[in-house]
């Protein structure tokens, strides 16, 4: 045998040893829940009923500090299918306002995989402009169904799609829950709702009165549902003979819709949970590395062993499938924009294993969503108690000092906050003014504009933040937004539309 013979025959045995080739692509199976940070058993809330999700956590990765780019729907799933921030992918306000992407040839995980021979799937809502732009194979209930009808099709269409031939599948469900209506019982689930007297409000919205109570019970019944649907889900795939060689990737998309949550940069709006589960691949374990949505699409795209997308601003998680230290990032950005067109005050946000600095780029405005979100905390309250009444602009006047200057501070914001995590977790007191926190947060400040700069931020413009603040206030209602195209994808970048040609004059001779 010839020396270069056995070197290939060495290097295809060592290839096939290590499952280089005997191993067929993995199946990747992405669920999404809506409207939930970590209230979940695995991440120790103490009201949380999770078996399903909490079984998921102890067989893979519980990633303990996981954020999404923007606390909102549409900006949160096109950041996690294109592997992009919201002021690059364009998806900066809900596509049901008819916000959308720069341009519909962005790379995205369904087109990736698909070049590859991926079936790809979708159950539950895209909520992304233009829906053209993601190539699902498979797409079943299209609508959000927040009225929670049939919730066993979910597994049922999961069923169909999972066992339809043998290539390798990437499929994404997406569930109603845990987005309001907060409702009690769906569907017969849960089967034992808990009440008002079970529970507590979340830490970080520093106040809890009674007349809210119920309404956090439904919250945590909700997830309750949403953990049930998981495990039939889970189920159905086990079922399969597909388990063994599935990615299952579990995420919220955002925060709860409470107050100081979803819409804003703290941390009960950015922070998820975040589960992946690879058996035989990922050692079962928590991390507690910064990590976001972005990095999902090249880690995906690097299990699947697809070409992966220049200039993507994540990175893959695969060095923290093993146990032990992994040099990783030490700084983490969030930012936001608008939901629908009134609630837009922009922000950007960096933060390190301890503090944490948000830049209000309207500040001395007034925040819209601020008395929004409060009568919409009044409106579901009402839904699951009809005889209590919630104020809460005495539960806030009631509070503590530092809860009452943080509902002001949201209310008004200053420029700057910023905050010590460790000392601070749920982002009460601002340390911008004072002078023994003058060198952390110029040296935030500093990380914050380099950031914004490396990624091409189009708000770094004047002109660009208040022509898009004119534009966007100037819309009122859904009606007025989906009957004209945004402007801002041509102006963010220089790309002004061409002038429409002149009309033609109509010929008034008579003939």
């Amino acid at each position: 045998m010839t020396a270069p013979l056995r070197q290939h025959l060495l290097f295809l045995t060592t290839f096939i040893a290590c499952g280089v080739l005997s191993a067929a692509p993995p199946n990747i199976l992405l669920i999404v829940s809506e409207d939930n940070g970590p209230e979940l058993g695995c991440y120790g809330d103490p009201y949380a009923r999770t078996p399903n999700l909490d079984r998921l956590a102890a067989e893979g990765i519980r990633f303990n500090r996981a954020f999404v780019p923007q606390a909102g729907c549409s900006q949160s799933r096109a950041s996690f299918l294109t592997g992009l921030y919201p002021h690059q992918h364009g998806q900066i306000g809900l596509a049901t306002w008819n916000f959308r992407l720069y341009r519909k040839d962005i790379p995205n995980l369904p087109r990736s995989l698909k070049a590859i021979g991926y079936r790809t799937g979708l159950i539950g809502k895209l909520h992304i402009n233009p829906a053209s732009a993601f190539p699902f194979d498979f797409h079943e209930i299209a609508g959000a169904n927040f009225s929670r009808k049939n919730l066993s099709d979910y597994a049922k269409h999961a069923a169909t799609f999972i066992n339809t031939g043998k290539t390798p599948f990437f499929l994404s469900i997406n569930f109603p829950d845990a987005h309001d209506p907060w409702l009690r019982q769906a569907g017969g689930l849960p089967k034992r709702p808990q009440t008002g007297a079970e529970v507590k409000a979340m830490p970080y919205m520093g106040i809890d009165p009674p007349a809210m109570r119920e309404m956090i019970a439904d919250y945590y019944n909700s997830l309750s549902r949403l953990d049930t649907l998981v495990g039939d889900l889970l189920a159905v795939l086990q079922r399969s003979g597909k388990e063994e060689n599935t990615i299952v990737v579990y995420l919220g998309d955002h925060g709860a819709d409470m107050l100081r949550g979803k819409r804003t940069c703290y941390e009960g709006g950015v922070r998820i949970p975040l589960l992946l589960r690879w058996l035989g691949r990922v050692k079962p374990q928590t991390r507690e590395e910064l990590v976001s949505t972005i990095d999902l699409m090249p880690s995906l795209l690097a299990a699947a062993e697809a070409p992966p997308v220049p200039g993507l601003p994540g990175r893959a998680l695969q060095p923290l499938f093993d146990r032990g230290p992994v040099a990783w990032r030490t700084d983490l950005f969030t930012e936001y924009h608008t939901h629908g067109a009134g609630n837009y005050f922009p922000q950007r946000a960096v933060r390190n294993n301890r503090f944490k600095l948000i830049e209000n780029l309207l500040s001395g405005d007034a925040h819209p969503d601020y008395e929004a979100t409060l009568s919409k905390i009044v409106g579901e309250a009402k839904l699951s108690a009809p005889t209590d009444t919630l104020d809460p602009h005495a539960a806030i006047a009631a509070a503590s000092p530092e809860v009452r200057e943080a509902y002001a501070r949201m209310h008004r914001p200053p420029r700057y906050e910023l905050y010590d995590l460790k000392a601070d977790p749920y982002e009460f007191r601002n340390l911008a003014g004072e002078p023994r926190h003058a060198k952390i947060l110029k040296k935030l400040q500093q990380q914050l504009a380099f950031w914004r700069a490396q990624t091409n931020d189009p708000l770094l413009k004047d002109e660009n933040l208040l022509r898009l603040k004119a534009e966007i206030r100037s819309v009122k209602n859904k009606k007025t937004a989906k009957s004209r195209p945004w402007g801002y994808p041509d102006y963010f970048f220089g790309r002004e539309p061409a002038p429409a040609p002149p009309a033609k004059k109509k010929n008034t001779k008579k003939t």
